[in-house]
């Protein structure tokens, strides 16, 4: 009897338009984040924050990503795991180092400081933003140096929002299922790009990136030292951000655009929808969501990537998977989705391989069939998946214990 609107009045446009309309669900919500920022940091350890939480919280990032363009927008995308290669490589580049070479122009030598770099010397000669710039007579080099984690990882988002524009902007001309093939195609132009051009993993011999030692304050956040509860709690506030950013966005007049355009583009564009904007920026806030999720799985969960295993296509059917079984069009249900699939194969190693003694190799086919058959189920009977059945629990719960 607690889960009723009786007595929860609404006395502003403000209240009226809540996220949470009814007291219980307000209470829930933040008593959900208390527990997550007070208490599981001062119990979680290594296994539960690699095994599940860290997992699960990255997924959910990309996942409402995918769910912005997909859900919401009706642009179907199979370059997941490519975007999220985008965020990583970038997130990369930006914590070890990045120099920029220009023709040098009108240089004329000063009092500056010289420093030596790739066998040439170097005259400072001014700062531009994150930039050093420094000159000689042939070049003009702009140098960032190491930059806090955190702003490498934003910074990653929107390298990854610029790229998705681009691969984006076929969208304009074609949907459906050669949209689809268009995606699919970036996914593995970027995966191969990464693997050719040496340039983004440093000349490495290995051809996989190394997530270095950074901190935040006293604190490291990447790197082999840094502490589960770290890793737990820097991508939280990552996930609580982009939720909250998500969550408005979809609400607005941005949000509404992309319906239009999902539900009928052409009905859309002739009641005043503008489809360009609507269709790239879709594909500029998702890619900057992957792209924030991809820099942290790199640099906070794994620490060290190859782009062909880390990111490659099945990266992008996973997280497609988890918007199908969660919920399209639904904030929540990206969260339910990243759940059940990063608990799915814990419940699965501990029922099968633990209790009942089965090979490994077994309990994962089981894992593929097992989600196989729940993306049928799904698309035939519940297409917007978790999120639907807990929005039609909570009716019920309402009207309990009458039956209408």
């Amino acid at each position: 009897m607690l889960y009723r609107e009786a007595g929860d009045f609404k006395t502003s446009y403000h209240a009226d338009n809540h996220t949470f309309p009814i007291k219980f669900d307000r209470i829930g919500f933040w008593v959900t984040l208390a527990v997550a920022f007070g208490i599981i940091p001062l119990v979680i350890n290594d296994y539960w924050a690699n095994a599940i939480f860290v997992p699960f919280l990255i997924y959910a990032i990309a996942a409402i990503g995918l769910n912005i363009l997909t859900g919401y927008c009706g642009q179907v995308s199979l370059g997941t795991g490519g975007f999220m290669a985008v965020g990583a490589y970038a997130c990369y580049k930006l914590m070890t180092g990045l120099d920029l070479y220009f023709a040098s122009s009108g240089y004329t030598p000063g009092d500056g400081a010289m420093i030596p770099k790739g066998g040439e010397t170097f005259e400072v000669t001014g700062q531009f933003l994150f930039f050093t710039i420094a000159q000689n007579a042939e070049w003009t080099v702009y140098i960032l140096e190491n930059i806090n984690p955190m702003i490498a990882v934003i910074l990653a988002g929107f390298v990854t929002a610029f790229v998705g524009v681009l691969f984006g902007l076929p969208s304009l001309r074609i949907k459906g299922f050669y949209l689809a093939v268009a995606t699919l195609a970036a996914q593995f132009f970027l995966v191969w790009m990464f693997n050719k051009i040496s340039w983004f993993y440093n000349y490495s011999a290995s051809g996989q990136i190394n997530a270095p030692e950074r901190f935040v304050g006293q604190i490291a956040v990447t790197g082999p030292n840094t502490e589960p509860w770290a890793q737990y709690m820097i991508c939280l506030i990552f996930v609580a951000v982009c939720a909250l950013i998500a969550r408005n966005l979809t609400r607005g007049t941005t949000g509404r655009s992309w319906m239009a355009i999902r539900d009928m583009d052409i009905a859309a564009e002739i009641i005043g929808v503008n489809p360009l904007r609507a269709k790239l920026t879709a594909f500029a806030v998702s890619s900057f969501f992957i792209g924030i999720s991809g820099a942290l799985f790199f640099a906070v969960y794994l620490g060290a990537v190859e782009v062909g295993e880390a990111f490659g296509i099945q990266k992008s059917f996973l997280v497609l998977f988890m918007i199908i079984i969660g919920g399209l069009g639904s904030i929540f249900g990206s969260f339910a989705g990243a759940a059940f699939l990063v608990l799915l194969p814990v419940l699965l190693k501990v029922i099968g391989v633990d209790l009942f003694g089965w090979p490994t190799d077994l309990v994962a086919h089981f894992q593929l069939v097992i989600i196989g058959a729940l993306i049928m189920f799904f698309l035939i009977k519940e297409p917007h998946g978790l999120a639907q059945l807990w929005r039609l629990a909570k009716e019920k719960l309402r009207l309990w214990p009458f039956p209408y």
